[in-house]
């Protein structure tokens, strides 16, 4: 347990005890009001102590909390009733009942939470004035201060609410991060892997001398993936709320000589790699992962291409990233069949209200063009 947990649990055990003594206190003026004026306090006491502990159990299931003090409620009124004692629920019992009804409320499924409400109501109206119809006053103010709590209730129902759906959505998105993290760290890797392995099948045979250099390649493109995979883990098991570094435009020199290595040769126009990426952090993550996702998918489903180009740089609009392949026409790797590749890139521009055009060249070959803008005052 670490300080906050230890302050926090430190702070809720005062406002426990201290609600506690407070309604002590309630509890005993009220048995001395009675008292004064020659009533039965010993009833009155007894009837607030018990919807007291209901109030302060409630807890454990605050429908059938709520329930049991409505039911005792009603119970005491009609014994004060009848053997002429002060009218009830007194207000200590009418401070643990509003604590009851606002819990439930607030917990409670839509129907058992209507019952409770519509069963105080009855309570504090029906009862009493059947058995006592000059307290009309004392009625509606019971009345008022019943709604009232059902309607912080309903208040705290809603915030709740919120809370759960703001929860949720959090972690849908960090799924649907993590999800993309994967798909866009590892794949690269894995599609090197399994190109340089149909390399070797393919030409050890005939040039054996081949095969330890193109073993070594696949052995570092597996620690690489490793590496990257741990990575991506790592983050989430984190236990605060940095991220690991972005990868810089210094990174995309070694991203694109990764690849022209088992691919088709590549004409890379890319910004120097000063020591700190000149972009903020958000900006250089999509970027690198944007041309890692292209190369990826040209490596995947463009295997004819002879020659690609990628050119990286600032522009009027901001940063540009522009990949493109010379492979003949043919189905595209972005209708959709590729798998998460297009919804993971298009996610990454359009969050950063950038924008993403992929399709066929005009002269042959595919184009992925993208363009993200720069927060102002960024430095460039």
């Amino acid at each position: 347990m670490n300080r906050f947990d230890r302050i926090t649990g430190r702070v809720r055990t005062a406002t426990t005890i201290g609600l506690r003594l407070a309604f002590a206190a309630i509890l005993a003026a009220d048995a001395g009001r009675v008292a004064a004026h020659n009533g039965n306090w010993a009833f009155e006491l007894a009837v607030g102590g018990i919807l007291g502990a209901l109030a302060f159990l409630r807890h454990r299931n605050r429908t059938w909390a709520a329930a049991a003090g409505l039911a005792v409620s009603a119970a005491a009124a009609v014994v004060a009733d009848l053997a002429h004692l002060s009218s009830q629920p007194g207000l200590a019992a009418t401070a643990a009942l509003l604590v009851l009804g606002a819990a439930c409320v607030r917990t409670a499924p839509a129907l058992p939470a209507a019952a409770v409400a519509l069963a105080g109501m009855a309570v504090m109206v029906v009862g009493r004035l059947t058995v006592r119809p000059d307290i009309f006053p004392l009625v509606l103010l019971g009345v008022l201060f019943w709604g009232a709590a059902l309607g912080v209730g309903l208040w705290l129902r809603y915030l709740d609410a919120r809370r759960r759906d703001a929860i949720d959505a959090a972690r849908r998105d960090e799924r649907l991060e993590l999800a993309r993290e994967l798909h866009d760290v590892v794949a690269h890797h894995i599609t090197g892997i399994v190109i340089q392995a149909q390399a070797a099948r393919l030409v050890g045979a005939k040039r054996p001398e081949t095969l330890p250099s193109t073993l070594a390649a696949i052995e570092s493109a597996g620690t690489d993936a490793l590496a990257a995979m741990r990575r991506v883990i790592g983050l989430l098991r984190s236990s605060d709320d940095a991220g690991g570094r972005s990868p810089g435009p210094e990174q995309l020199g070694d991203l694109v000589a990764r690849f022209a290595a088992h691919g088709p040769a590549i004409e890379a126009h890319l910004p120097s790699g000063p020591s700190e990426p000149p972009w903020p952090p958000e900006v250089t993550t999509a970027v690198f992962r944007i041309v890692q996702e292209a190369l990826t998918n040209i490596a995947r489903h463009a295997p004819t291409a002879s020659a690609v180009t990628v050119t990286v740089g600032d522009g009027p609009s901001g940063v540009t990233v522009k990949v493109t392949d010379d492979a003949p026409a043919g189905p595209s790797w972005f209708d959709g069949s590729g798998g998460y590749g297009l919804i993971g890139m298009r996610e990454r521009v359009e969050a950063l209200d950038g924008t993403l055009v992929a399709g066929p060249c005009p002269g042959g070959g595919w184009v992925v063009h993208a363009t993200l803008p720069l927060p102002a005052g960024s430095t460039t």
